[in-house]
């Protein structure tokens, strides 16, 4: 009996003995187990946080170029062939190196490109934000006033009915046929874009038309023989402004114009439009402003008699002009009132663009 019993204590010892290893290793395998889990987890979402990270940059990279185009870059080009650069809507400014000693009259930007045009139909021409600036070929010699883009068109104006065009952001370009007599005395001084139509003005109440992206072109009526100097677009309406203060107005794409009544006898070299409000710029510090599309017009408080040259830009809320003596001026509140700005130059500020 005694026999019996110690080895039915002998059995549950065992019995006891192998549950309890089994349970450690049990322990064992899953206390492993976890922590390879919980790395791959980690690993993962280092993964995860890298791209994120990533993404982070590339949004940063965004910002960085929405801060550049938000700091303003006004660009204004002149006498001599300076250029003079802002990066701040137009409040301090710097002189750029000019690759030419020529008069530069026009300037415009698009497609990253700032194109400058001049006399002896020097094209000059910027592809970083007008930091540096290269000579292009030109097709004429004849003097070049006003340049304008419109639909991957680069169209540049000039003395005896001369137009130049690019197709390739101003890196080469070809004389156009005008439909202007060489030996007419057609002096073209400004050019812009609207609709699908380039609008050129001239002396003499000269206004031609391309729809064509400036491949051909055709005369259009003024309703006055005095000399244009400037044109814009905005809200379907195109403005025209020159001697004696005329301000001409189309609202069919250039096909027909009229008389603005102007509120000035001073000539009125150029205009722009921003923030609903066409802005004109003249003779003896003149400024003009409309807020109905060029329907009527008002005298703007100018704080300057000196005279505001051929073009006027805006940007960023701010309109900015240029003038004699390396005038420069600055409105921030929709042209109502402006204030001088500190200039680095003594030349002739010619016109005024804008990065955009």
């Amino acid at each position: 009996m005694k026999s019996i019993l110690s080895w039915f204590v002998l059995i549950v010892s065992i019995a006891v003995i192998v549950s309890s290893c089994s349970e450690k290793e049990e322990s064992t395998t899953t206390a492993t187990a976890i922590p390879i889990t919980s790395s791959d987890d980690s690993s993962d979402n280092s993964t995860s946080t890298s791209d994120n990270s990533t993404s982070t940059s590339d949004n940063s990279t965004s910002t960085s170029d929405n801060s550049s185009s938000s700091l303003g870059v006004f660009v204004g080009v002149g006498i001599s062939g300076i250029i003079v650069r802002s990066t701040d809507n137009g409040s301090t400014w710097d002189n750029v190196t000019s690759p030419t000693g020529n008069d530069l009259y026009g300037v415009t930007f698009a497609n990253n490109t700032f194109v400058g045009v001049g006399v002896s139909g020097n094209i000059v021409r910027s592809t970083d934000n007008g930091t540096t600036w290269d000579n292009v070929t030109s097709p004429t010699g004849n003097h070049l006033r006003g340049v304008g883009f419109g639909n991957n068109t680069f169209v540049g104006v000039g003395f005896s009915g001369n137009i130049v065009r690019s197709t390739d952001n101003g890196s080469s370009w070809d004389n156009v046929t005008s439909g202007l007599a060489a030996n007419g005395n057609y002096n073209l001084y400004g050019v812009t874009f609207g609709n699908n139509t380039f609008v050129v003005v001239g002396n003499s109440g000269t206004i031609v038309r391309s729809t064509d992206n400036g491949s051909s072109w055709s005369s259009v009526t003024s309703p006055t023989v005095k000399n244009h100097y400037g044109v814009t677009f905005a809200n379907n309406t195109f403005v025209g402004s020159g001697w004696l203060g005329i301000i001409v107005r189309s609202t069919d794409n250039g096909s027909t114009w009229d008389n603005a009544t102007s509120p000035t006898t001073k000539y009125i070299s150029g205009v722009t439009f921003g923030n609903n409000t066409f802005v004109g710029v003249g003779q003896s510090g003149t400024v003009v402003r409309s807020t109905d599309n060029g329907s009527t017009w008002d005298n703007a408080t100018s704080t300057t008699a000196n005279n505001l040259s051929w073009g006027v830009g805006f940007g960023n809320n701010t309109f900015v002009g240029g003038g004699a003596s390396g005038l420069i001026v600055r409105s921030t509140d929709n042209g109502s009132t402006w204030d001088n700005v500190t200039s680095i130059t003594a030349n002739h500020i010619n016109d005024v663009t804008f990065l955009e």
